[in-house]
């Protein structure tokens, strides 16, 4: 039988508590490469698509849940270190009336930040079987600099076996100490990945720029042959290597109920396309697709029953 395609995502999946100050709260989880890894679970996994997620957890009863949850969705948990005295992070949202989130975090001791603390671990014994390595700024911005460098490593030998890296921009400033540090991070980061998702806010935030003209100049410039533009309501742009970007339209959403989680389920949509051989246009008519549906749901992941049934035409 012929093999599918196998993609591992890393990152960090923290607790969600959403609700009312000082009243109801629903618990819930989510974390940027996480949210991305389910929705592409759900969309690609009958289309040969593997899709494995790499963080670590503790042993409690919050990680627990939170795999079984994941092996649900089909997402293959071989690569998470479970290990004893750690937990995962914990994060609250406000949501005001138009749908936009705040955030408070507490992360600080987050089992994800110590991954690559050992003499090796899951993702880098498993980098032989990988076809594609999806990571984002907050993946950096969690891990120590010891840990960054041995991410690095894995992607430069995947890209050394003739495989794929996918970087998403996912810039927070609070994460980092300075913006002259994240961008020499994140620059290396574009030097080596194929295919770069970029939120133009983030773009912008994170290179001083001066206004979103001059943020998707910067954007198209970027080193990787293929960088996805994703602005919000307004057309996500495509630049392939040597060719104009072009523009695909989003869907119009009548009334936004939580914004969260809307860039990274268009990575999910735009993934499982491009994943099954789809071109860049269908695929950011895929992403802009599901987000549009996301939106329309309270949290990062909306139930499985609200899962559209995607065709790519």
């Amino acid at each position: 039988m012929e093999r599918g395609i196998r993609i591992a995502l890393l990152g960090e999946c923290m607790i969600e508590l959403r609700g009312q100050l000082f009243g109801t709260m629903q618990q819930y989880f989510g974390g940027d490469t996480l949210n991305t890894a389910v929705y592409l679970a759900r969309l690609a996994a009958d289309g040969g698509i593997e899709v494995a997620y790499a963080t670590e957890l503790g042993t409690d009863a919050f990680s627990e849940a939170m795999l079984r949850a994941w092996r649900d969705d089909r997402i293959d948990t071989s690569l998470v270190i479970r290990e004893p005295g750690r937990m995962p992070g914990l994060y609250t949202i406000q949501v005001d009336e138009t749908g936009e989130r705040t955030f408070y975090y507490w992360r600080d001791s987050s089992a994800a930040r110590h991954y690559f603390d050992g003499a090796s671990s899951p993702l880098e014994d498993a980098l032989g079987t990988l076809d594609a390595l999806y990571f984002s700024g907050i993946s950096l911005a969690v891990l120590s600099r010891h840990g960054r460098e041995r991410l690095f490593k894995c992607a430069e030998r995947l890209r050394a076996a003739g495989r794929q890296v996918i970087f998403d921009n996912n810039f927070r400033a609070r994460l980092w100490p300075g913006l002259a540090d994240a961008r020499a991070w994140y620059e290396r980061a574009f030097a080596c990945c194929d295919l770069a998702m970029i939120t133009l806010d983030d773009n912008q935030a994170l290179y001083g720029l001066p206004d979103a003209a001059s943020a998707i100049r910067h954007a198209c410039a970027l080193p990787p042959g293929e960088v996805v533009i994703k602005r919000g309501a307004e057309p996500t742009l495509v630049r392939l290597a040597g060719r104009e970007p072009i523009a695909v339209p989003t869907f119009p959403v009548a009334k936004v109920v939580d914004t969260t989680g809307a860039g990274d389920s268009f990575a999910g949509g735009y993934l499982a396309a491009r994943l099954q051989g789809q071109g860049p246009e269908v695929a950011a008519r895929s992403g802009n697709k599901l987000a549009s549906i996301v939106i329309q749901h309270a949290g990062a992941i909306i139930p499985r029953e609200a899962m559209p049934v995607f065709f790519f035409a």
